[in-house]
């Protein structure tokens, strides 16, 4: 069943950020399992999970609803890495990849939001 999400390229980007997100924090240390940890890889799942969910719904309006709560965790998510790189945690090659999958991710979430905004406008 071709699901209407996986056509998205922004989902496809958020899922390779997923992936990051996940190998870059099984180095953090122990005692961030549940903290940072936990909470960077919650933001970084959420964000194709609800753009999963609003593509899955009947209309463009409901759609921007949950690109914009995927644009909030995105937001957290650039925060977590701050907080990372302010920590140690996050080594510089790897804050660079962040910054960039994350601005790419940014870039395109903003991109659909507009798009359908545009749509909604035209008709």
């Amino acid at each position: 069943m071709d699901k209407p999400h996986r056509r998205l390229e922004v989902w496809k980007k958020s899922m390779n950020l997923v992936t990051f997100v996940y190998s870059t924090t099984a180095s953090y240390p122990a005692e961030e399992r549940f903290g940072l940890v936990g909470q960077m890889r919650r933001c970084a799942v959420s964000i194709p999970s609800n753009l999963a969910e609003g593509a899955a719904r009947r209309n463009d309006k409901e759609l921007i609803q949950f690109i914009h709560v995927a644009m909030g965790s995105a937001s957290e998510l650039d925060t977590q890495f701050e907080i990372s790189r302010r920590l140690g945690y996050l080594s510089e090659p790897d804050g660079v990849q962040a910054d960039e999958l994350l601005a790419e991710v940014d870039k395109m979430l903003v991109g659909l939001r507009n798009h359908l905004l545009r749509k909604s406008v035209k008709t």
